[in-house]
């Protein structure tokens, strides 16, 4: 599915279908092909806390949710700072079809964790470690 109106036109149907509910919506993209699936989750058209629930089916807290609904998914090739911690930012990204969340100090790497666990295990990761 590479005709952006068409994808523009699922993800309106979809967000009609779901009405606001990240739960549904996940449930929805879910039964997608794999290709349109990628292809919304990379895009434009679903922000980075759809992104994001969708990977990880949990509700971050206030201030991430509010960063990540900023942003549009697209922006998640880059990565985007969803929490900071002391000298710590915790980084949200997508490489490669795969959610990955990273523990940087700004110059290093402390932890790196990817797939649908992540977000759990870099949760886990600071409070075992900082």
């Amino acid at each position: 599915m590479g005709d952006y109106i068409e994808l523009a036109e699922l993800a309106d149907s979809l967000f009609e279908a779901s009405d606001d509910d990240d739960e549904l919506l996940a449930k929805i993209l879910d039964t997608l092909d794999e290709e349109t699936r990628g292809a919304l989750l990379s895009s434009d058209l679903l922000n980075a806390y759809q992104v994001f629930y969708y990977y990880f089916r949990e509700t971050p807290d206030e201030l991430t949710m509010e960063r990540l609904q900023l942003h549009a998914a697209s922006d998640l090739a880059r990565g985007l700072v969803i929490d900071e911690v002391d000298i710590y930012e915790v980084i949200f990204s997508m490489e490669g079809g795969e959610p990955v969340v990273t523990l940087t100090d700004g110059e290093n790497t402390l932890a790196r964790f990817s797939g649908t666990e992540a977000y759990a295990e870099i949760a886990l990761y600071m409070e075992e470690c900082l």
